[in-house]
């Protein structure tokens, strides 16, 4: 019977080889090293790895937090807070783009951000902003499951050693979820470094001001510039692998050590 089920297996293989080898063979390579050393490719890769750091900053600060208290207390409200974090997970980017749009336009937080010298809608800082909403949900609910992992046992040792709730929490519960938390902060932070749909419609689609990887892609191939688009694609493509390979890296390492662990427990 598992023989049948090589069939589905070379397909999708096969499918998934064939959407590369377009984007790799439309043109060639040196019109890709050429488009990959312009200015506006560069600016992208610039402004697609600031926007996308800062947005998994913020997701952490957010996230880590969220995601412990989500894994150990239990409050009123906690079942619906659950829920809203859930749907930018499920929510079309273009439509969480369009609130937040509003949610930043002068009828809302707008008028009082430009009182303070801050601007949001059609800057970088609108990417940033766009990015983290989509990334933020990913990187607490990998960090919860990490945390709800860890053996309640061991806080409570430490906390029986004397030591503050605050240095279990940085000391014993953080070291033990690690794994994690990078591995969500390596989702959130390729999800972000991905985003096209919120952050067009916060940020906009200017050339050499709000332009990340993605809205290059599409901004080039809307004026024929296929070298360009693919040149961003790729950069994408290997960013996102890079991305992988770290991703199955911590897998292993993880594996590794609950083996090791079980081997001596």
């Amino acid at each position: 019977m598992e023989r049948l089920f090589f069939l589905p297996l070379i397909l999708i293989s096969l499918f998934v080889a064939g959407v590369l080898a377009a984007l790799l063979f439309r043109v060639s390579p040196a019109e890709i090293l050429q488009a990959v050393d312009s200015a506006e490719t560069l600016f992208a890769l610039r402004l697609s790895l600031t926007t996308s750091l800062l947005a998994v900053s913020a997701s952490i600060l957010l996230g880590v937090p969220s995601a412990y208290l989500l894994a150990r207390r239990d409050f009123f409200g906690k079942a619906l807070v659950d829920a809203l974090l859930d749907l930018p997970l499920v929510m079309t980017p273009l439509i969480a783009g369009v609130g937040l749009l509003f949610l930043f336009g002068q009828e809302w937080l707008g008028g009082a951000l430009a009182e303070l010298g801050l601007g949001i809608l059609f800057t970088p800082w609108g990417a940033v902003a766009a990015q983290t909403f989509i990334a933020a949900p990913i990187l607490t609910r990998s960090c919860r499951a990490a945390f709800e992992a860890v053996d309640r046992r061991y806080e409570l040792a430490g906390l029986t050693l004397g030591l503050s709730p605050l240095r279990v929490f940085f000391k014993v519960t953080l070291p033990m979820a690690r794994y994690g938390i990078l591995s969500g902060t390596i989702l959130a932070w390729a999800r972000a470094l991905g985003e096209f749909g919120a952050t067009l419609m916060v940020a906009g689609a200017t050339r050499f001001k709000t332009a990340t990887l993605p809205i290059s892609v599409y901004l080039n191939i809307s004026t024929g510039e296929l070298g360009i688009a693919l040149a961003c694609s790729w950069l994408l493509l290997l960013t996102g692998l890079i991305l992988l390979i770290a991703l199955k890296w911590i897998g292993l390492a993880r594996y590794g050590k609950v083996q090791a662990g079980g081997l001596y427990s």
